[in-house]
């Protein structure tokens, strides 16, 4: 189905077509909404929506459209009658509440029940007429309550008499549950990335990036455009509140939240290192992950964010976290070293339970039962490329079935911190939403000249740190994800398109690789021994890995380039006090590293100029990330050098020039002059008017630089995110538990 016949049927009072949920939308019970059988309490919900439309002068259930209606009847309450009017007796009001109960089960449990209770209320007999009650009314300008009851009872007596034939047009049930599905497109000549339904199954949020912009893109799924939410650059792994009325996502090393009407971004909290995922309980809590560090909650209203569950080895990490309902447990993936214990968890943010659910490599999520009950529901996850269901109940936190197929072929989307993710999602009342495409985003390393024209690619050779091109431009050194041991090892790739050779091979994270000016040495990041150290050796693979710093503490440190002269390290370190900080490591003598620049703002990225005298490096202390320029290493005033928003600064070999990349996803080349000082005068520094070269889509993980230069600035290595999907649709099922295959 289109996406335009989907339309076409949401805005209509549904009929009785193959494929579609049945009955008239206004008077259907919870059980037809859901596609489920219907029997004769469904005829007593429709007969308490009339009863109420007669007493109330209006509708129970209404909405803008067919899918607000339907969402009004399974989730919301129907305005008081009393409030409404305050002539209707009590008694009659619990009657009407009793028809319209959300169960079944609590609602009357046949007509002669319903009757026998109008009766008693009334002191009619079965025998009254709707007519003889009728007309008492009419005889009175302003009716006493106990007119108002007999002639409503009278006239809903005389309609049970008629049961069932006179209810069967109001809800036309169908001998067996249908499933609906239809297809969304992104975006016109945009990217899609990471995407989440709303919990009423209103809404859609996605990432897209149109040109190198990332950003975050809202659709209300009974309409056919999308519109970008302004202030969302840079957005990623959105997720909803359970109100839906709110959607959290992570930009620029940050939690923000940003209503879907649109309106102001919200910073919640800040987030330590790459961000996996994150889950919104009815609390007000969120519970998120961060790549090696763990699982961290923080307050909707934001504040800081509190540690609730460190990974303990180099060897354990968490990802995708998701609040089963009582919003105290949660099921987490757990990527471990052991394919054994490796998995899907539930475990409660106290910490006291920890449990092994399913030896997968995906992560999961909880989709409630459409029986009523949300304590029973489906674990949603993806194996081995095919997307199964498995029954499970949230109270007793265990699968109580076998996995039932929902679809043979999702797609995934594997993290920098291998956060496997599948590309599915799933709303509170049976609305489904996955992505069939394998090759969505494919991380690619290519060459380019400098209008951004393809030169060659290196092929998909993933890397989410940056490429670092070697001395004499013949090779670059990335991270690539190891399949047999589940972490990241150093690969070498021939730049004129030749082989490549594995550089690292322990079971850890090896990353953020930077050559020695000399083109001997190549130094890398490991978290071997669970902090993150410094190693160093030989380009050529031969020798032994040497410990170049210890790390004392559990800060996160990251290389980012080496001075000329081969004198110096610059590093930026994570301080859960000052942010980022920007460090020297002499590689001689005593190897002591001193702060270069220690502020209340993150400043990172540092990279010395090819004459040792100025350190480019990028900071947010206008909120903003820009490009910014110091003398080293004396640390003299700064000056701005990026223009509405830079990171991750790269310096041509003769120093003219200075590349950094931005918000948008622009690579920008900035002229600049320096000259020396003299005494107390402070060295000159002067840059021109940043101009764009050109744009790409950035698959390295922010605020580093996502692409490396060639000495004379002529050619680009990027470490880029191609979407090989063709444009390829997201795939809604509107009541998948109807279709599961057994």
């Amino acid at each position: 189905m289109s996406v335009e016949d989907s339309t076409e049927t949401h805005n209509q009072d549904l009929g009785t077509d193959p494929g579609k949920v049945m009955g008239t939308v206004g008077y259907m019970a919870p059980e037809q909404v859901r596609g489920q059988d219907a029997d004769h309490r469904t005829d007593i919900f429709a007969v308490g929506v009339v009863l109420y439309e007669m007493l109330a002068g209006k509708r129970a259930f209404t909405g803008q459209s067919a899918v607000e209606t339907m969402n009004a009847i399974l989730k919301e309450e129907p305005p008081d009658l009393a409030a409404i009017n305050g002539k209707i007796a009590p008694g009659l009001v619990r009657v009407v509440s009793h028809c319209l109960e959300k169960n079944p089960q609590q609602r009357f449990q046949s007509a002669s029940d319903l009757a026998f209770a109008l009766e008693a209320l009334s002191g009619i007999s079965g025998s009254t007429s709707a007519l003889s009650a009728t007309a008492a009314v009419e005889q009175t300008r302003e009716p006493k309550p106990l007119a108002w009851i007999l002639a409503t009872v009278a006239l809903v007596l005389a309609l049970l008499a008629l049961l069932p034939s006179t209810i069967a047009h109001l809800r036309q049930a169908p001998a067996e549950a249908r499933v609906m599905k239809f297809s969304v497109l992104p975006p016109e000549k945009a990217s899609l990335g990471s995407f989440a339904v709303s919990p009423d199954g209103r809404w859609l949020a996605f990432t897209a990036a149109t040109g190198g912009k990332d950003q975050l893109w809202v659709r209300a799924l009974d309409e056919l455009n999308s519109r970008a939410l302004p202030g969302t650059e840079g957005a990623s792994y959105p997720f909803w509140s359970p109100d839906s009325r709110s959607i959290a996502f992570f930009a620029n090393v940050k939690l923000k939240k940003i209503e879907v009407t649109g309106g102001p971004v919200q910073t919640v909290c800040d987030v330590r290192g790459g961000r996996s995922g994150g889950t919104w309980n009815r609390g007000g809590m969120i519970l998120f992950a961060t790549a090696a560090l763990g699982l961290h909650q923080a307050s909707a209203r934001g504040g800081s964010a509190e540690l609730i569950m460190a990974s303990l080895t180099t060897q354990e990490f968490y990802s995708s976290p998701f609040f089963l309902p009582d919003g105290y447990h949660f099921l987490q993936y757990m990527r471990t070293l052991s394919k054994e214990a490796r998995g899907i968890y539930v475990a409660s943010l106290d910490g006291t339970v920890k449990q092994r659910l399913l030896g997968i490599d995906s992560n999961a999520v909880y989709a409630p039962s459409l029986s009523g009950d949300t304590q029973l529901g489906y674990l949603l996850f993806d194996r081995e490329g095919a997307l199964l269901a498995q029954p499970f109940d949230s109270r007793q936190m265990k699968l109580t079935g076998e996995p039932l197929s929902i679809a043979e072929q999702v797609g995934r989307d594997t993290g920098y911190w291998n956060e496997v993710r599948g590309n599915f999602s799933v709303s509170d009342n049976g609305l489904l939403v996955y992505d069939s495409s394998v090759n969505r985003r494919s991380k690619q390393l290519i060459l380019v000249d400098r209008q951004g024209k393809l030169i060659r690619s290196l092929g998909a050779v993933g890397g989410y740190t940056p490429p670092c091109l070697s001395p004499d431009e013949k090779r670059v050194v990335i991270d690539r994800f190891n399949d047999q041991t589940a972490f990241y090892d150093l690969w070498l790739y021939d730049v004129r398109g030749g082989g490549a050779s594995q550089f690292t091979f322990d079971a850890s994270f090896n990353d953020f690789p930077v050559w020695s000016p000399d083109g001997r040495r190549i130094i890398w990041r490991s978290n071997r021994d669970v902090q993150h150290d410094f190693y160093w050796k030989a380009a050529s693979g031969t020798g032994q890995d040497e410990l170049l710093l210890k790390s004392s503490d559990t800060n996160s440190r990251i290389p980012t380039g080496c001075s000329v002269d081969g004198r110096f390290l610059i590093y930026y370190e994570i301080d859960p006090k000052t942010k980022r900080d920007i460090w020297v490591l002499p590689l001689s003598g005593d190897r002591k590293p001193f702060k270069f620049l220690k502020t209340e703002a993150s400043e990172a990225a540092g990279q010395p100029s090819p004459d040792g005298r100025w350190m480019a490096y990028t900071s947010n202390e206008s909120s903003l990330f820009e490009v910014y320029v110091r003398s080293f290493p004396s640390r003299g005033s700064q000056r701005l050098v990026s223009t509405n928003g830079g990171i991750g600064p790269y310096w041509r070999r003769d120093g003219k020039e200075l590349f950094y990349y931005t918000p948008d996803g622009k690579l920008m080349a900035v002229e600049v002059k320096s000259g020396a000082g003299g005494g107390r005068q402070e060295a000159s520094f002067e840059a021109g008017l940043p101009r764009a070269l050109f744009e790409f889509r950035s698959s390295t993980a922010q605020p580093n630089r996502p692409y490396a230069v060639t000495a004379d600035g002529q050619r680009f290595l990027l470490s880029t995110i191609v979407d090989e999907s063709g444009g390829a649709p997201l795939t809604v099922v509107v009541n998948w538990q109807a279709g599961l295959k057994r």
